[in-house]
């Protein structure tokens, strides 16, 4: 069962399907990254070559930001939103909704982190 960018693959799924797993790369990405190393996508995982997942890793590293770095891009931002006390990111550091959301009667279990 081989791991890819931090997400375990099924040996029994379709490589196009199997490469959605991994955060960052949707559908059509993974669509894209069969193309681009000649195989089908309707190969089962476990009919991959050592040298095929290989270079799926090589693609993967090179043209696509996924797995922590995804995570920590998006930490960044949320940091940033943060530090210039923005509307948002007051919102965040208080733990509420940020784009409109009625806290009256929902988002309870937003409210009820504030309140302990």
């Amino acid at each position: 069962m081989p791991y890819l960018s931090g997400a375990r693959l099924l040996p029994d799924e379709q490589v196009r399907i199997a490469s959605t797993k991994i955060d960052g790369i949707g559908p059509k990405k993974a669509i894209l990254l069969c193309s681009r190393l000649g195989i089908s996508g309707n190969i089962k995982m476990n009919e991959l070559t050592k040298y095929q997942i290989d270079q799926i890793i090589k693609i993967i590293r090179k043209d696509h930001v996924v797995h922590w770095e995804l995570k920590r891009g998006k930490r960044g931002n949320i940091e940033r939103l943060i530090s210039i006390s923005s509307y948002r990111g007051i919102r965040h550091k208080a733990g509420l909704p940020l784009r409109g959301q009625r806290t009256h009667t929902n988002a309870r279990t937003a409210r009820k982190q504030i309140r302990k």
